[in-house]
């Protein structure tokens, strides 16, 4: 570094030398200023340049870590889609696969080939918000559709509930007529009721102990007074085994009549 103050040379000399700083933001330029007293200038003489460091903490800065992006799945012979989204922990499950990789599968899931490569990983695109709102449109219309069905379920819970029937002439007789409904047997309430008050005045556990099926070791039982063998041969599914419930009694002997008779209604004596 040069002395401060000022050097002058013999008179003699050609050249007047000296410096200029000039200011570069970081770093100082020190330029040679040339006088030239004669008809050719001379060289200029080598600079001296400072250079400015970058900081040792922006050159020691990690780079990003860079996002794993997609990766390809070979298929094997004993794969599945459902086998595969659990061997790679793939979100959503082979459901996701089979919807990342259905133009190569085709129409059925169940159908994938050794070889098949798979794209694992792709990342679905962002829903549109026209998408957006016709998903929450369709979420609306169902959520409305599923309190609809289950208001709709409760209804017909509420309407298929079995009747509460008396314990009596009356419920007996209501109760044998929504059973005989089902199964396809023909009477109505009057024939039933006039036939029971003729053959037991509505006591389900009359016995008639000394006809001719007495004798012959088969009373006659119950509100229709049926004996035992043509109660068994037309008992009807769903009713109690015992010849003296009332239910039983009146559509066994319901479907007895209806093969010989025709319904209960045609019965006006005995049969």
């Amino acid at each position: 570094m040069p002395a401060k103050g000022k050097h002058r040379r013999p008179k003699s000399s050609s050249l007047t030398r000296g410096l200029a700083v000039v200011g570069t933001g970081g770093a100082a330029l020190v330029l040679p200023v040339i006088g030239a007293t004669a008809a050719g200038a001379a060289q200029a003489q080598p600079v001296a340049v400072e250079k400015a460091v970058a900081p040792a903490i922006a050159a020691a800065a990690p780079a990003p870590a860079k996002k794993a992006g997609p990766t390809t799945y070979s298929v094997v012979a004993g794969d599945s889609l459902s086998k595969i989204a659990d061997q790679l922990a793939v979100s959503g499950g082979w459901k996701k696969l089979y919807q990342d990789n259905r133009k190569a599968v085709g129409d059925d899931p169940r159908l994938i080939h050794p070889g098949l490569e798979l794209t694992v990983g792709k990342k679905a695109k962002a829903p549109s918000a026209k998408a957006s709102a016709s998903k929450a449109s369709s979420s609306q219309r169902a959520d409305r559709s599923e309190r609809t069905s289950t208001l709709s379920t409760k209804k017909a819970a509420v309407v298929s509930k079995p009747a509460a029937y008396s314990n009596d002439l009356d419920g007996w007789i209501k109760e044998s007529l929504d059973v005989m409904a089902r199964h396809g047997i023909p009477g109505s309430y009057d024939g039933i009721h006039r036939n029971v008050m003729r053959e037991s005045a509505g006591n389900p556990l009359a016995i008639n102990n000394w006809d001719s099926n007495a004798a012959a070791g088969t009373p006659s039982k119950g509100l229709l007074q049926v004996i035992q063998p043509t109660f068994l041969a037309y008992h009807v599914p769903g009713t109690a085994m015992d010849s003296f419930d009332p239910v039983a009694n009146i559509t066994a002997a319901c479907n007895y009549a209806a093969d010989k008779y025709g319904s209960i209604d045609n019965v006006n004596g005995p049969y």
